[in-house]
């Protein structure tokens, strides 16, 4: 018996995603539509408005089971961002300066390339003095 009620269970979920979850990609739709078609409201009254509607769009997704999973997975990656190890002041610090090193060191070598072949090409077809 509790099998087949959580199979009901299941299935009334599924018919219910298949309202939201259209439902959910129409309000955001309109919103971001309203947004354009309300171009003589003030604009924070039409970014306000458009906020709410995808709040409200993002409410209504989350009562599905994809956004159901979405959430899950957001949860997930903020798990993931704080357990990463991020460089101290110091190391970004020194890391910039080598790149900025770098490329000026690359940036010199590529022009005195550049000029050697612009000497090269004048001396090759007599243009240069």
């Amino acid at each position: 018996m509790s099998k087949n009620n959580s199979n009901h269970t299941a299935v009334a979920s599924s018919a219910q995603d298949k309202i939201l979850f259209p439902l959910s990609l129409l309000i955001l739709a309109a919103s971001i539509v309203g947004y354009y078609v309300y171009s003589e409201v003030h604009p924070v009254v039409r970014v306000l408005s458009m906020l709410a509607g995808v709040g409200v769009s993002l409410f209504v997704m989350s009562k599905t089971e994809k956004g159901r999973g979405w959430i899950h997975y957001l949860g997930s990656v903020k798990k993931e961002v704080q357990t990463v190890v991020w460089p101290t002041r110091q190391e970004t610090v020194q890391m910039t300066l080598i790149v900025f090193v770098v490329v000026t060191v690359m940036g010199v070598f590529l022009w005195l390339v550049d000029m050697f072949f612009l000497w090269a090409v004048q001396l090759l077809t007599g243009q240069g003095g």
